[in-house]
């Protein structure tokens, strides 16, 4: 079972996509904060992180250019997730080290296919 970091600072977001990838067989670790994120990515290892952009204590920017500092961590593919739906947004993500954009309100059909092709096509046991 594939495990995924859901770094999301509204908690009703985070609960709601939480038990959306839960039901669809991921395992979900959440963080409500960039910092927790980073501490989080770093102690559970996750096979992927969903790391929304705008978020208090670290934002998602920074939070990302940390994990893909850090060897034990940035070989973790990242999907930011941002309400900011500009190509300039897209283009700072992927600068901060995403390896994929996805925007909100989440569509949950589209963001399983970009979670699927970056764990390599596999899909939860």
């Amino acid at each position: 079972m594939a495990k995924l970091l859901l770094v999301e600072d509204n908690e009703m977001n985070r609960d709601m996509l939480s038990r959306r990838l839960e039901r669809k067989g991921y395992a979900v670790v959440c963080a409500g904060d960039g910092q927790e994120g980073v501490d989080k990515a770093r102690g559970e290892l996750p096979d992927l992180i969903l790391m929304d952009m705008s978020l208090p204590v670290l934002d998602g920017w920074a939070a990302t250019k940390q994990l893909k500092a850090d060897e034990a961590t940035r070989g973790i593919p990242v999907i930011a997730l941002t309400a900011h739906a500009m190509a300039e947004d897209e283009r700072r993500a992927r600068e901060a080290g995403c390896d994929d954009y996805d925007t909100k309100p989440v569509e949950l059909e589209r963001l399983l296919g970009k979670i699927e092709k970056l764990l390599g096509g596999t899909t939860p046991a």
